[in-house]
């Protein structure tokens, strides 16, 4: 009859283990395929909008006019917006070598690779926007994973319970490790406790999407246009050399 009991606690202890390590086993994994999924994001940020918004910036050459863009088409915060960007000819040189440049006219130049820009710019948005939503979703989906985590494994009940399998417990010990354990089990407990992910803007900025332009060429060619007159008429096919 004690070996029944044996193997008994054994295979209850076995099936305990086996739970509660397969799923923090789950929950690091996800955990780790969402920090990873964070860093690709950023890297879809900068390739996809970052470099472009940049251009746009250095067409556009000012402060203020700049600042119109953004009451323009709703952009909220300066994403990468770097007077050092703005003002390196090293910079410039390199984020328009192999732009296509098409015109008969410096002006038309100018308004063609501001509109090539901002078109691009305004599909790489839509798309980082699009994997912002998966991310916050997948953030989502984790924390509430280690809710349900915590509720279904109290590590602290679990150390109790095997402790009694193991014939172990107050009376084994005493009044003294009647009251220690509890206490050291808690601590153990707090220290596997697993922490929600942090959200995603606190990693990345949420771009709102970008008008699209044949609702505001009018106004995005009058800013073009100023921005190209107070720079005394640039010819972009330069600006790679």
């Amino acid at each position: 009859m004690h070996d029944m009991d044996d193997m008994l606690a054994l295979e209850i202890k076995r099936e305990m283990a086996d739970r509660y390590f397969g799923f923090r086993r789950r929950i690091e994994e996800d955990s780790r395929e969402y920090n990873l999924h964070l860093q690709e994001a950023y890297r879809q940020l900068e390739d996809a909008v970052g470099f472009d918004l940049i251009r746009l910036y250095i067409l556009l050459g000012r402060e203020s006019l700049i600042q119109d863009f953004f009451r323009l088409t709703g952009m909220r915060d300066q994403v990468f917006l770097d007077p050092y960007l703005l003002g390196s000819p090293t910079i410039r040189r390199r984020l328009f070598k192999n732009q296509i440049i098409y015109g008969l006219t410096r002006r038309s130049r100018f308004r063609h690779l501001f509109f090539d820009i901002y078109n691009r710019l305004r599909d790489g948005v839509a798309a980082y926007g699009s994997s912002l939503k998966r991310l916050i979703e997948e953030g989502k989906a984790i924390t509430e994973e280690i809710e349900q985590f915590h509720r279904t494994n109290d590590l602290g009940t679990m150390m109790g319970l095997l402790r009694r399998l193991d014939g172990g417990g107050m009376e084994e010990g005493g009044s003294i490790s009647g009251s220690v354990m509890p206490q050291r089990d808690s601590s153990l407990a707090e220290k596997m406790r697993f922490a929600a992910p942090e959200a995603v803007e606190a990693h990345l900025p949420t771009i709102p999407s970008l008008p699209a332009v044949q609702t505001c060429r009018a106004k995005l060619q009058q800013l073009a246009d100023t921005a190209f007159d107070s720079q005394g008429k640039p010819e972009v096919r330069d600006y790679a050399r």
